[in-house]
């Protein structure tokens, strides 16, 4: 078997673990780890979209254990699509985090931020791969884990916040992770698997007398996939973990909500498909789900009093988009979510970097949205600023446009069609208010720059940091400029998505699984 699957998992854990074997005070040679190991993430995800385009679904066994017994990694279209992603995310971070020669670097504030941030890559790889629930589960804890460290590496007057925030994910997502370990013990206890593959075939012929205990563990397992991606009503913990995370990390921590919304999306059609024990678990709540985080988001935005808080409640705008998508578990939905989620995640993620940078060029006023000095730089961030914008709002002729109408197209001729259709583009409407809000004190007020900044401004110095905010932008117009081949990756996703038996066969093989009669 070709070691390239596991590839995205190893690069990153082997380059946190030299990292951690090489003590503190060596952050020049971390930095070179770090973004050897990013570019070779980037690689090695090109190979394997490339690979994946071609119809192969590829399964690695790890240790060459049978499934559904062994630790398996399956590599197909969705999962190749969201490592592009998680690299192309991660090399623009990384260079944000880069920036600067003295203390106030995102990267010089603690001793291990680029073992962190390597370990949440490592995190992300698995959770996209891996074909098993329990180590699925594993892959979250080692994502979480580092984002609870990352978060703490803000600017110092900021700490206290950023603390009681820290406190707040800390133990919502030990409550998910409690409520995904009952989830797996009742799915072992119904089904006596907990490989994907092997869950959607076994639904389908479960005896009625295990309907019920399946039933309720699909229900957890969609709970706490929910809480990952911040869906009303588990959305408050958000934009204050967000707003206080560092630029860098936070523009990280926007996949973390998509994490949520593929894991359900995998596990609905994947792993439920028509079985009578999941039948009317999601339909009948994710509309409504869906516009309450749409309209929370963008009222919360509205609200905001700082930029990266306006970037953290898109963020939930961005899940309730998608999540409506979701909703309809249709082939034409699924490839409209696909194609909008790209380009949603890295513009977001680019406002992140935004507000950092806006942050830095503003002295005590940071990124809050008030009457002050326009941000330094306004020559190349008001550039930045406008295609983030149109790309968020979802204006033509940007990639979130073409997918929003791809969503809408969807809908058909049903009875939510002229509701959904209001929904999606007054959402739109309040995004491109918000933003418009913020332009005038961020960028049209007096170019001064006060004397209290050249430190923060220190904390961006450089060419890496811009680097990495054009990056993502570059990467969020080329779904536009590529429009037409990205849509079309995105449907034969989509049908891969619901033949099922492909995935089954390429993960179980074509040999019957023997098991012991359960007593």
């Amino acid at each position: 078997m070709s070691l390239l699957p596991v590839l995205p998992i190893l690069l990153p854990f082997g380059a946190a673990t030299i990292m951690l074997l090489l003590g503190p005070g060596r952050l020049a040679t971390q930095r070179v780890l770090a973004l050897g190991a990013g570019l070779g993430g980037l690689m090695v995800a090109a190979a394997l979209l490339a690979g994946a385009d071609a119809g192969v679904i590829s399964a690695y066994r790890l240790g060459d254990w049978p499934a559904p017994y062994g630790i398996v990694m399956v590599v197909d279209r969705l999962a190749a699509m969201m490592l592009m992603l998680v690299a192309v995310l991660a090399l623009g971070a990384l260079l944000m985090a880069m920036g600067g020669s003295d203390a106030e670097r995102p990267d010089g504030r603690g001793r291990h931020f680029h073992a962190l941030f390597q370990l949440q890559l490592a995190g992300l790889a698995g959770a996209f791969l891996t074909g098993d629930l329990f180590n699925l589960f594993v892959f979250f804890e080692i994502l979480l884990l580092a984002s609870y460290a990352l978060m703490m590496h803000g600017p110092a007057p900021a700490e206290a916040a950023r603390v009681r925030a820290g406190l707040i994910y800390v133990v919502l997502n030990l409550v998910g992770s409690s409520l995904f370990l009952l989830a797996l013990a009742l799915t072992y206890a119904s089904l006596g698997t907990l490989n994907l593959a092997d869950v959607a075939r076994l639904l389908a012929v479960l005896p009625a007398d295990d309907v019920a205990m399946a039933r309720t563990a699909m229900a957890l397992m969609a709970a706490v996939f929910l809480l990952k991606a911040a869906v009303l009503p588990m959305s408050l913990w958000l934009p204050q973990v967000y707003a206080r995370a560092p630029a860098a990390a936070a523009a990280l921590f926007v996949i973390l909500t998509k994490v949520g919304i593929i894991m359900l999306l995998r596990l609905a059609v994947t792993g439920w498909g028509d079985s009578i024990a999941t039948a009317g678990l999601l339909q009948p709540w994710l509309p409504v789900l869906a516009l309450g985080t749409i309209t929370l988001g963008t009222i919360g935005a509205f609200a905001a009093r700082r930029l990266a808080e306006v970037a953290a409640w898109l963020v939930l705008v961005s899940s309730g988009t998608l999540l409506f998508a979701l909703g309809f578990l249709t082939p034409r939905g699924t490839a409209a979510l696909l194609y909008y989620l790209p380009q949603s995640t890295l513009f977001c993620a680019a406002l992140f970097l935004l507000a950092g940078h806006v942050a830095a060029r503003r002295g005590a006023l940071g990124d809050r949205l008030g009457r002050g000095p326009a941000a330094s730089g306004r020559r190349w961030l008001l550039p930045a600023w406008g295609v983030a914008a149109v790309g968020l709002a979802g204006l033509p002729p940007l990639a979130g446009f073409l997918g929003k109408l791809m969503m809408l197209q969807a809908v058909g001729t049903g009875g939510w069609q002229g509701p959904w259709w209001g929904v999606l583009l007054l959402s739109s409407l309040g995004v491109l208010l918000v933003l418009s809000r913020a332009t005038g004190p961020l960028f049209w007020q007096a170019n001064e720059v006060p004397l209290d900044n050249r430190a923060a401004l220190a904390g961006v110095a450089g060419v890496a940091p811009q680097m990495g905010l054009w990056l993502l932008l570059a990467a969020g117009v080329a779904m536009t400029v590529w429009a037409a081949p990205m849509s079309g990756f995105a449907g034969r996703t989509a049908e891969q998505l619901f033949e099922r038996r492909a995935y089954q066969a390429a993960v179980l093989g074509d040999v019957p699984v023997q098991r012991e009669r359960r007593p």
